[in-house]
């Protein structure tokens, strides 16, 4: 059996066979165990040199009420020569690099009209259940996020669906929208039309035409921005897939771009790393609110804030969520963290952006596009065909899985270094599928924590 250790101050390594840890010297029990040069969790029992060292030897160390101080790190990036990518100057100037038709609903209630209405003219609709009977928080982040997606510039026209009587009904959805191009989003409330299916094809005819003569052209890659997520994670995703990503943010960033990173409970253990890389106090303080507002949200509901990883995780070599959260936060880089968004907020600071929201893979990824993402960098260890509104990178951590899943994964990250993600960002931002967008994979959910009616 091969290993791999991570970081110097480790006490155990990495298999490279199977993900899981091994110990390095006899751990006692009640020692941390160390892995990417922070503990991971304290030893349950004595461990040998040599053991393995899993859920049956070692368990987390996370407490709810950590307190926090800022000690500001900035490592310094290095810098990469920027480029251009072809894409859609949209008229109010953002940058798109998709030229769909989106049907985006104000209610659950018309999925099934507007799934008729994607499958008889190829626009694209993202079906969800709410818009109606929902009360404070529920209500506006659901709105927030219908905001984010019709607004997305990766959509060259837009069909909002509405029913009419729904609480979140198009003259309520409007005041939340204020100014839009009348021409790229339009607007049909079905109740008040007798035949919604060919008034609805006929708006959505209308918007194809005019996304006809929308042209790519040269943009800098600094008005791109990118998402990152991981999902199914294993015990290669912090040493392959993660820090790979991690480049790729670094290198945005210092070509002067966008990055997102987002699941805010899979920071939980590695948070004091980001806010040690804030770039002022105001910055720093926003993310103890962000860490600790979600750790309260756990509290509030009689759960643990450590009850993350999943069983998969687990079967990959991920035992705590300190081991899962030092491996996700790799994502990263080294970037300065320069702003905080809350839920349903949207990008509008250059830098490593911080994004209030779970670790769901589906309300993440709907999360990041609403947030303006146009490409999702999205690594995986166990596989998962999910697909965002957005292009998703599906980024295998292991060569086996790449293998075996050809036709849900886009790029292999033991056989590729950043230089060929790179390739392959820049060609999907021109244009070429991802495995996602081949299989027709686009879904959303949207976060709720409260009261139906």
């Amino acid at each position: 059996m091969s290993f791999v250790k991570i970081h110097s101050k480790d006490n155990v390594h990495i298999s490279l066979e199977n993900g899981h840890k091994y110990a390095l010297c006899n751990i006692k029990k009640g020692q941390p165990v160390i892995k990417y040069g922070f503990p991971v969790g304290v030893a349950t029992a004595d461990i040998s040199k040599g053991e393995h060292v899993h859920s049956h030897n070692l368990k987390t160390a996370l407490d709810e009420r950590a307190d926090y101080t800022y000690n500001p790190v900035n490592e310094g990036l290095c810098e990469k020569e920027p480029f251009t990518v072809m894409a859609y100057r949209r008229k109010n100037g953002s940058v798109g690099i998709r030229n769909d038709v989106w049907i985006v609903n104000t209610v659950g209630c018309v999925n099934g009209i507007s799934q008729k209405l994607a499958a008889l003219t190829g626009a694209y609709c993202f079906v969800h259940p709410y818009g109606c009977s929902q009360l404070g928080g529920d209500h506006e982040r659901t709105q927030k996020v219908l905001k984010g997606l019709i607004n997305h510039p990766n959509a060259a026209g837009v069909l909002v669906l509405g029913l009419g009587c729904e609480n979140n009904n198009i003259a309520e959805m409007k005041k939340v929208l204020g100014e839009v191009d009348g021409k790229r989003v339009r607007f049909l409330n079905v109740q008040d039309c007798d035949d919604e299916i060919a008034e609805g094809v006929k708006i959505i005819r209308e918007l194809q035409s005019l996304a006809q003569r929308e042209k790519r052209t040269p943009v800098p890659v600094s008005e791109i921005v990118i998402g990152m997520k991981c999902g199914g994670s294993d015990g290669y995703s912090g040493i392959t897939a993660n820090p790979l990503c991690g480049r790729i943010t670094d290198s945005l960033v210092s070509m002067g771009g966008s990055a997102v990173l987002t699941e805010v409970p899979e920071m939980f253990g590695a948070e004091q790393l980001l806010m040690n890389r804030c770039i002022n106090q105001a910055v720093f303080d926003k993310t103890v609110k962000l860490i600790k507002d979600f750790k309260q949200y756990f509290i509030l509901h009689g759960q643990p804030v450590s009850e993350n990883p999943s069983p998969g995780n687990k079967q990959g070599g991920i035992t705590t969520l300190e081991d899962k959260s030092l491996g996700c936060v790799q994502k990263g880089g080294s970037a300065p963290v320069t702003a905080v968004l809350t839920y349903g907020d949207t990008v509008d600071e250059k830098g490593l952006n911080l994004l209030d929201g779970p670790g769901n893979d589906i309300v993440a990824c709907t999360n990041l596009t609403a947030a303006g993402c146009h490409i999702i960098l999205f690594t995986t260890g166990r596989g998962t065909p999910l697909g965002a509104p957005v292009p998703t990178v599906k980024i295998a951590t292991n060569t086996a899985l790449f293998e075996k899943k050809p036709q849900w994964l886009d790029f292999d990250a033991m056989a590729g270094d950043e230089e060929a993600l790179w390739r392959l960002i820049k060609e999907v931002c021109e244009g070429r599928e991802t495995c996602n967008e081949k299989n027709g994979y686009r879904e959303i959910a949207i976060f709720k924590d409260g009261v139906t009616l």
